[in-house]
């Protein structure tokens, strides 16, 4: 699914982000990536994404190397990464299933289609009383699950989340990665960054990664369950 070989970026004006990343994760796998502010971690998303490109070493996602200038593989393969970022990008003045609609027009699907898968994203979210509601009525922790069914809709084969927990109290932040570990049980690759890592213990079942400085220090802890 995903692969890196001596991964490394470097940003255009020196900073060395990322170094020599060797990296492995599995369809279906469930994995948290950890470490302080500045180690790598939104680095590495941005890779993930094809926000950035490698500047030594190569990242294969679902078969194609991501390299800079392959316009058309980027954008086939963008469709099928459903990204959960820290900042919603929710349209204000919009309903949440308007929200998730949104974020599905670019698959081509018929309204009719969009607005039923947009409708069951957020009913598996817990937000079937708010699909009326604009999104600036609801609370943080619903905005929240509003993203998470606007990147789940279009039934993604990884979804990214860049700390999906940040703001929430522990009941509400376990309730998210539930929510999340659901689409890694329907084999969605599910890769998140947090710095969360005391509640890393109370989820079973997934792969943890730290990064520190640019590298990945504990490659594998497996966490059985």
């Amino acid at each position: 699914m995903i692969t890196a070989n001596k991964l490394s970026l470097r940003y255009p004006d020196g900073t060395l982000a990322l170094r020599d990343i060797d990296l492995h994760i599995d369809k279906g796998e469930m994995v948290f990536i950890t470490g302080p502010s500045g180690s790598g971690k939104t680095s590495l998303l941005k890779l993930l994404l094809g926000m950035e490109f490698p500047t030594e070493g190569s990242l294969t996602i679902m078969g194609k190397p991501m390299v800079k200038g392959h316009n058309k593989d980027m954008r086939n393969l963008r469709r099928n990464i459903g990204p959960v970022f820290q900042e919603f990008k929710l349209i204000e003045g919009r309903s949440s299933l308007e929200n998730v609609m949104t974020g599905m027009r670019f698959l081509g699907s018929n309204p009719k289609k969009i607005k039923e898968e947009a409708y069951k994203a957020l009913v598996k979210v817990g937000l079937e009383d708010k699909i009326k509601s604009k999104v600036e009525n609801l609370s943080w922790g619903q905005q929240q699950r509003v993203a998470i069914a606007r990147a789940v809709a279009r039934k993604p084969s990884i979804i990214l989340a860049d700390e999906p927990t940040g703001n929430l109290d522990k009941d509400n932040a376990l309730h998210i990665l539930s929510l999340l570990k659901e689409f890694k049980n329907n084999n969605t690759t599910v890769i998140i960054t947090t710095h969360a890592t005391h509640l890393i213990e109370d989820v079973q079942g997934v792969t943890h990664l730290h990064m520190d400085n640019g590298s990945i220090t504990v490659e594998r802890k497996e966490i059985v369950g």
